[in-house]
């Protein structure tokens, strides 16, 4: 009986010790898991940026504002992208500048590092003055982050409806089709619903967003342009997270 007790109190540490080692190494199984998780702030991101004629606008529906849409845009992108670009690579697109009534798209740059600098410099220097080709946009911007092979996100500002003849929601679905966990969230700045082309452009906004797993967001001031970007673009910092995230 003696040595049953002894044999039984001889082989506890030793499953204890198995035991410690089994929860050790689902740990770092799971902690490992994680790691190759790609975090959604950690995703390279290009900004797709409107400065089409009625940019230079400073009315919504009928009612005066005391600076242009654009300043607004121009403010509420340097509010935001000085954290944003902190934590992932940005790049930016630019539409509508340029010759007036054209339908001018640009690759300013494909996602960097630290790109608060470089897309402040662009975005302050354009003139808007030219036709609104989102869907030509779009396009571009998903083709500068290699959206067939690798998850990135677009955050499109625009303040109305394609105006080159194309449709925004047919290429929505065909990057959908073909795209590797591309992300596109659309804010609507300051837009109104009034359609120049008479088709269904808040629809085709909407669509845009829904079929790449994006945020269609209204934006009618410069503060909820600021929350959309916050929303669509900035990642929290450490700091902001849930305690209870931060304890082990």
């Amino acid at each position: 009986m003696e040595s049953r007790e002894r044999g039984i109190v001889l082989a506890n540490p030793i499953v204890k010790a198995a035991s410690i080692l089994s929860v050790i190494a689902l740990m770092g199984t799971t902690f490992a898991e994680e790691e190759k998780k790609p975090s959604p702030c950690t995703e390279d991101a290009v900004i797709l940026f409107d400065a089409s004629g009625s940019m230079s606008g400073n009315q919504t529906l009928g009612i005066p504002n005391s600076r242009a849409r654009i300043d607004e845009a121009r403010a509420a992108l340097a509010t935001v992208v000085p954290n944003a670009t902190k934590f992932r690579k940005v790049g930016l697109v630019t539409y509508g500048p340029g010759p007036y009534n054209q339908c001018n798209v640009k690759l300013e740059f494909k996602p960097v590092a630290n790109a608060a600098f470089p897309i402040m410099s662009v975005v302050n220097s354009l003139v808007p003055a030219g036709r609104t080709p989102l869907t030509q946009g779009i396009e571009t911007a998903a083709e500068a982050l290699d959206f067939r092979s690798k998850p990135g996100v677009v955050v499109v500002i625009t303040d109305g409806e394609e105006t080159c003849g194309r449709s925004p929601c047919d290429l929505a679905k065909q990057l959908h089709a073909v795209g590797y966990k591309l992300t596109v969230h659309v804010i609507a700045f300051r837009y109104s619903g009034f359609s120049w082309t008479g088709t269904g452009s808040v629809m085709d906004l909407m669509c845009v967003a829904k079929e790449n797993g994006g945020l269609y967001i209204k934006a009618n001031s410069e503060e909820e342009l600021i929350e959309a970007l916050d929303k669509t673009l900035d990642c929290p910092m450490v700091s902001q997270a849930p305690l209870k995230r931060l304890i082990r």
